[in-house]
C-alpha cells in the first residue's frame, strides 16, 4: 500500500507519497480541483493508496473524489494531529508528510464523516439557523436607531402589525430612515425563507426515526430535533452517554500530571450547531419540573452572573445523556422513577 499525506490550501493540494517501507517517493503540488485530483489519482493508477487529508473546508470534496477513484481516504482530527506531532517548523510540504507518515504509522486520528443524506439535513438545519441570525442582527439595529434618536418602543412586538405602524409614523432622518426601511423588506425576505426551510424540515422529520423521540423530551420541538439529531448522524457509534456528552463539546477541558488537576473551560470540540440546539432546549427544560429545582438551586449557588451559565450547561449534559438514553432504546423520554411518561 502507498501511503499520501494531502495538505489543502486553496489554490493547491500539496502531496507527499511514501511507499510501503515508509521511504519517501515523491513530494509534488497539483491543483485542488477535480480535474488536478483526477490526475493525481491517474498516476497511482493500479496500485492500493491511503490518502489522509486534515479536516478544513474543502477536505469532504477531495475525500469524496477521490474515494470515488478507489483511493482509501481519511479525513484526520486536525486538533489531535497537532498532538499527534507538534512541529517547530510549520510549511505545506511539511505538513503533507506528517499526515504520509501518520498513515504509514497507522495512527491517523480519522473523524467520523456523515453519508451524503446526513449532510444534506445538517446544511438545511445549519442554513435555517444562519438566516435567523441575519433576522436577529437586523431586527437588534432597528431597536438600535430607535434608541438613538430617542423613541420608545411601547408595542411588544415591533415587526408585528401594530409596531410596523409604529415604524411607519415615526420621524427618522435620512439615511437612517432608508436603513430602517431596507432592513425591514430584508427581514420579510427572511421571514419567507425561513418559513419555507422550515416546512421542508418538518417534511423531512416525518420520516426521521430520531425526531419522534427527540420532540418528548422537556424543550424540544421539531426544528430543534431536527438539528440535533442532524447532527448527532447514527447514535450507534456513542458507546455510551459519556461519548456523546464529549462529542457535544459540554465537558470542560481537563489537564492532568501527577498531583495536578486542573479543569478548564468547554472543550468546544463537537459541531457547534449541536450545542446551540441543546442550549436551546435547555432554556425551556429549565421551567419542566424534572429539572427546574436543581436549575434553581445552581443558579442561587453560584450567583446571578455565573449561575445561569454554569446551570444552562449542566442541564444541557443532563438532556445529553438523556438523548442517548432514548435514542440507543428506541423509546419516549421516560426519567427513570416517573410512573408516566413525560412529554415535553
Amino acid at each position: 500500500m502507498l501511503h499520501v499525506g494531502l495538505d489543502l490550501s486553496r489554490r493547491r493540494l500539496d502531496v507527499c507519497l511514501l511507499d510501503e517501507a515508509g521511504g519517501l517517493l515523491a513530494e509534488t503540488a497539483v491543483p485542488s480541483d477535480a480535474d488536478g485530483l483526477r490526475g493525481l489519482a491517474g498516476r497511482l493508477a493500479g496500485h492500493q493508496v491511503r490518502a489522509v487529508i486534515e479536516s478544513m473546508n474543502g477536505a469532504r470534496f477531495v475525500h469524496d473524489t477521490l474515494e470515488e477513484l478507489g483511493w482509501e481516504v481519511l479525513v484526520a482530527d486536525a486538533q489531535k494531529v497537532k498532538g499527534l506531532a507538534p512541529l517547530a517548523c510549520k510549511t505545506d510540504r511539511i505538513d503533507a508528510r506528517v499526515l504520509a507518515e501518520l498513515s504509514w504509522r497507522d495512527l491517523v486520528p480519522a473523524i467520523w464523516l456523515p453519508d451524503p443524506s446526513i449532510r444534506r439535513e445538517r446544511e438545511l438545519a445549519r442554513f435555517r439557523s444562519h438566516l435567523v441570525r441575519h433576522r436577529t442582527t437586523l431586527k437588534n439595529r432597528i431597536h438600535a436607531t430607535l434608541i438613538t434618536f430617542g423613541h420608545p418602543c411601547p408595542v411588544s412586538d415591533l415587526f408585528g402589525l401594530a409596531g410596523r405602524e409604529l415604524l411607519d409614523r415615526l420621524e427618522i432622518p435620512e439615511p437612517w430612515r432608508r436603513n430602517v426601511d431596507v432592513s425591514l423588506g430584508l427581514i420579510d425576505d427572511l421571514e419567507l425563507q425561513i418559513a419555507r426551510l422550515a416546512f421542508e424540515l418538518k417534511r423531512l422529520g416525518a420520516d426521521h426515526r430520531y425526531i419522534p423521540l427527540l420532540v418528548t423530551a422537556p424543550g424540544f420541538g421539531w426544528i430543534n430535533a431536527f438539528t440535533v439529531a442532524s447532527e448527532i448522524g447514527d447514535i450507534e457509534r456513542f458507546a455510551s452517554p459519556a461519548k456523546l456528552c464529549g462529542y457535544t463539546g459540554l465537558c470542560p477541558r481537563v489537564i492532568q500530571s501527577g498531583s495536578t488537576d486542573r479543569r478548564g473551560p468547554l472543550s468546544k470540540h463537537g459541531p457547534r450547531y449541536l450545542r446551540w440546539g441543546l442550549f436551546e432546549a435547555s432554556m425551556n427544560a429549565c421551567k419542566h419540573p424534572l429539572y427546574a429545582e436543581r436549575y434553581q438551586a445552581t443558579t442561587r449557588r453560584l450567583g446571578r452572573q455565573r449561575g445561569p451559565k454554569v446551570a444552562q450547561i449542566e442541564l444541557s449534559r443532563k438532556l445529553t445523556e438523556a438523548i442517548w438514553h432514548m435514542l440507543t432504546r428506541n423509546q419516549p423520554f421516560a426519567p427513570a422513577g416517573a410512573g408516566i411518561r413525560l412529554a415535553a
